[in-house]
């Protein structure tokens, strides 16, 4: 019994972990660029087949892919909200409200466009690769190399972005364009810049994310929607815009998702579906937000 809770338990600190990541990403993109981004998972599906094809082609480690596919990843984003949605934005004669719903169809197409160009180049079967495949011996209990090594990873990387944004001059920026866009950019912000970094990162932290998903378990062209449901359901669980809110909603959505697989995995997606209604009736606004 006790074995079986600590493997729930570090399951759901790893699946926790990488559900922040994602839930980040899709936070800052929403909360602070305004753009409600359907595609996000397709960033994760390509951060985990570039990993797949750098370490099965080149076999380069897909630790170190993390520096490679998520630079690659970010650039992506930037450039995707630099042209595409900046020219959306001005296209909605300046209205938020109208830039968001435009922003969200055009995410929509993103989609299918990323989803079929990967079907094209990676074939729609399902793949995975053997890395760090043995298990560890810690105080008696035994878990995979792999899924120790994506927590350690996950956890970091969320720390780092969190202190990033807490105690840079750019995450400063960050956090008061998230607060209110107008009163930032009369204090200097240069804020287009910083909506264009904030969509960068997010798709920066889906790719990361996807690196680490590829390194425990199958992945396939078609994966990225789910997680984009799931990273949904994590910013409403911790609340809309809050960047806090998302690293507590991610793990203890990896808690609930750990306990419900162990009973029946094919009941976890249910179990998301779920809260995040029982959220929107009891508690739209989430945990941490305003």
């Amino acid at each position: 019994m006790i074995v079986e809770s600590i493997n729930i338990l570090i399951s759901a600190m790893l699946m926790g972990g990488i559900y922040a990541l994602i839930a980040v990403g899709l936070s800052l993109q929403y909360g602070v660029a305004r753009v409600f981004n359907i595609s996000h998972g397709e960033f994760i599906m390509l951060g985990a087949f570039i990993t797949w094809s750098l370490y099965t082609i080149f076999n380069i480690n897909p630790l170190l892919s993390l520096v490679i596919s998520g630079p690659l990843i970010f650039l992506a984003g930037f450039v995707l909200h630099k042209t595409l949605y900046r020219s959306i934005y001005v296209s909605s004669g300046g209205s938020t409200a109208v830039f968001e719903g435009n922003s969200m169809l055009a995410s929509f197409g993103l989609l299918f466009i990323i989803q079929n160009l990967a079907i094209m180049l990676w074939g729609a079967d399902i793949k995975g690769y053997s890395f760090l495949a043995y298990t560890l011996d810690l105080g008696g209990f035994v878990f995979p190399a792999n899924r120790i090594v994506a927590l350690f990873f996950a956890i970091a990387i969320s720390v780092a972005f969190y202190l990033f944004l807490g105690r840079t001059r750019l995450g400063k920026a960050i956090r008061a364009a998230a607060q209110d866009a107008a009163a930032a950019e009369l204090m200097g912000v240069n804020i287009k810049q910083v909506l264009a970094l904030c969509f960068g990162f997010g798709t920066l932290m889906a790719g990361l994310a996807g690196v680490l998903l590829s390194m425990s378990f199958p992945i396939n062209p078609l994966m990225g929607l789910d997680y984009t449901l799931i990273a949904i359901i994590v910013v409403v669980l911790g609340g809309l815009g809050s960047i806090p809110g998302s690293f507590v909603g991610g793990f203890i959505l990896g808690l609930i998702g750990s306990i419900v697989s162990a009973i029946e995995p094919g009941l976890v997606m249910v179990a998301f579906y779920l809260i995040f209604m029982i959220l929107l009736l009891v508690k739209p606004a989430g945990i941490l937000g305003r």
